[in-house]
């Protein structure tokens, strides 16, 4: 595994992103599957989106399977599986190198998508048009690694990630209206817009148990699940604690850290509506 990482981390620089096979093994990937059922079921049990502090369930209504859980944020709240798997001290081989030994998390999220879904799309964007308020990041281009662990296989026809390599040496590019990218269709026309070039553009193929990690400036994607199972991915963004006002610590000094009480991330209300509720759309 030391060497699969260190020529991740070569790839990662030079083109934007880059994976690692087998990075978490058969067991734990099942022991992940099982979490993905269970918040799916929580989710779709509520009447519409409900939070509680950073922990969010996003529900939608999907044209062709009605009513869907489109992701959770922060399920490492409540999941001791995935709270456990965030923090996994495998990760800082690969991330010190990139970020130092004090390294905070700004993203916390399951995503899916399922079979048939009609709108399960992302459309082609950079990470870096998230990050607000702007004024907490500072050294984006180089603060910031995105993480994506896959669940069940990922390939073209169930909506892998695409991605343009070497994109991230681009800096900050006005895709389409810059809006939420969930939900909206994968469309070329929105590089050729840019003046990028679709036909670079790659599918993100991953076995169960492998880890992408991609730049804040890498352009990607994913389209629709045309087949008949899930697509699940579990998302954690990491970020060098000292250029981020943000987030929860996942290592300080080189050692993992437990989450406590939630500590700003996204939700600006947290400290003013903590308390478990729903959000009516």
């Amino acid at each position: 595994m030391p060497g699969a990482v260190n020529e991740a981390i070569e790839r990662y620089r030079e083109e934007g992103y880059a994976i690692v096979r087998g990075f978490f093994a058969p067991d734990e990937v099942r022991e992940m599957a099982a979490a993905f059922d269970l918040h799916w079921s929580v989710g779709m049990s509520h009447r519409a989106s409900w939070r509680h502090g950073n922990l969010f369930y996003r529900l939608g209504e999907d044209a062709a399977l009605g009513k869907v859980l489109k992701m959770v944020q922060w399920p490492a709240y409540e999941d001791a599986v995935l709270e456990r798997i965030r923090r996994d001290p495998r990760w800082l081989p690969l991330l010190k190198p990139l970020l130092g030994g004090d390294i905070k998390q700004i993203i916390n999220q399951m995503h899916w998508k399922p079979p048939g879904a009609a709108a399960a799309e992302f459309a082609f964007h950079q990470d870096v048009k998230s990050r607000r308020p702007r004024s907490a990041y500072r050294n984006l281009p180089d603060s910031y690694v995105q993480t994506g662990i896959a669940i069940d296989p990922h390939r073209a026809a169930n909506g892998a990630m695409r991605i343009l390599p070497g994109s991230h040496r681009l800096g900050e590019v006005q895709l389409g209206d810059m809006g939420h990218s969930l939900g909206q269709a994968l469309a070329d026309d929105a590089l050729t817009a840019a003046g990028l070039d679709p036909s670079k553009v790659i599918d993100l193929e991953l076995d169960p148990g492998d880890v992408a990690l991609w730049n804040v400036f890498t352009v990607h994607g994913s389209g629709r699940n045309t087949t008949q199972g899930d697509r699940r991915f579990y998302l954690n963004g990491y970020v060098r604690a000292a250029d981020c006002d943000r987030g929860e610590y996942t290592f300080r000094n080189s050692e993992p850290v437990v989450l406590g009480d939630p500590v700003l991330v996204h939700y600006e209300d947290l400290h003013r509506r903590p308390e478990p509720h729903f959000i009516d759309d």
